[in-house]
This record gives structure tokens, sequence and C-alpha cells, in this order.
């Protein structure tokens, strides 16, 4: 229940936080607060919310660099964390995605739109990314992918990815050579967003190429991607 999960709400400007806040909690969500990056991971150790709401810009440490070290921490791994900007520039968007956001939601603030989008988010898991795969790590090729660390490892070498890049991984990798179109993929990964684009699933393809080499997805031009398997 809604009740039960915790938002934790982090924005240098005081009134954008105590929108967000107010309609948080309306919704029953239990919700902490942050000014800057570096005191949002302090808060987030101590309460280890269900999801972060960063805004990119702020004093100290900006929302990149809070989400870029907190992915690196096992215990944020299966955190949703989410963009909060007014930047509307290309770079920023892609940089929240390549340290590991789930999604992103412009300013200015509209509530309705807002609670809708987090309550969507809030309802995504792993489970239901994948359904028809019972075993929790899956071998294939020369990789091992563990569904209950999010890691996955070749050999002795072991790859940590982000959430969104290890769910893209499995949903490949679960059904070998076959063509994933890019709508089964936004449908399957990020279910209803509206903001994300078929440049988001690129951006999250060439970081997952980036880590564990690019030979195992393959494009299938014009139409979407596969987990080669020769």
């Amino acid at each position: 229940m809604a009740s039960k999960q915790k938002i934790l709400v982090v924005d240098d400007e005081a009134d954008i936080v105590e929108l967000i806040s107010y309609n948080l909690t309306k919704e029953g969500y239990q919700v902490y607060t942050a000014a800057n990056g570096k005191e949002a991971i302090k808060v987030a150790k101590d309460v280890y919310p269900d999801l972060i709401i960063l805004d990119v810009m702020m004093p100290e440490m900006d929302g990149i660099e809070a989400c870029r070290l907190m992915r690196s921490m096992p215990e944020f791994k299966q955190t949703f964390m989410v963009f909060l900007t007014a930047r509307s520039e290309e770079y920023s968007e892609i940089a929240g995605f390549h340290v590991g956001a789930d999604d992103y939601i412009a300013k200015p603030i509209k509530p309705r739109a807002l609670m809708s989008r987090i309550n969507a988010i809030l309802r995504r898991n792993t489970s239901e990314v994948i359904d028809d795969q019972s075993t929790d790590k899956l071998e294939i090729s020369d990789l091992v992918i563990d569904r209950d660390s999010f890691l996955v490892y070749r050999g002795e070498e072991k790859f940590v990815l982000a959430k969104k890049e290890f769910e893209l991984l499995y949903l490949l990798a679960s059904k070998p050579n076959k063509v994933f179109t890019r709508e089964q993929i936004l449908k399957a990964i990020w279910e209803d967003s509206v903001v994300v684009t078929n440049r988001t699933i690129d951006v999250h393809i060439r970081k997952l190429r980036e880590k564990i080499g690019d030979t195992y997805v393959t494009t299938v031009k014009g139409v979407g991607y596969k987990f080669e398997l020769n």
C-alpha cells in the first residue's frame, strides 16, 4: 500500500519541495526531504526510500552526481530514481539516464500528472517486467544474469548495471535471437511513462554495451533489438 512506501524529495527550492511533499502525503506516502545531493545520500541511508525524486541542478552536489553515487551502492540498486528539472536540454536527460534514472519529470509541476506518474512508477518491479521467467539466475552464452543481486557475471568478471539496464538485458536474454520491437521494450521496461522515447532505449543499449561488450545485443535496423546467440 502507498502508506508503507517511502519517498525522498530532493530540491533546493523550498516551495517545490513543499508542493510535492503535500501532494505525496495526501496520497498516503511517507515523505522525507533534502535540499541537495549530499543531504539526500545521508537521508537515503537513514530511511531507505522506495523512490527518490531528484532535482538536477542543486548546490553542493547536483542530482546527477547523487544518483550516480547511490546507484554504486548495493542498497540502492532497486530504488526508483526520478529526475525533476526545469532544464529541457537533451544532454541533461541523457545524463540522467546514463547514471541510472528510471524516469524524468519536467517543471513546472502539475500535481495531478505528477501523482499519476509516481503511482505508475511505484507499481513497477522486475517480476512484472518478465513474468514468464521463474529462475533467479539466467545463464546464457558466457553470461550469468542474477536477478536477486542485479549483477551480471562473465567468468570471474562482475558487471554492475543500473536497474533499467539490467531489466533490459534480462528481457532480451530471456528469449535469445527474438527481435523485440521498440514498442515492446518500452511497454515491458517503462510501461506507461510518457517521457520515455526511442532515444531512451538507445541510451540504455549504449550503456549496456559499454559495460558488457557489444557482441551480445544486436540492433535490427528499423525494428528493435535482440540478444544474439550463435
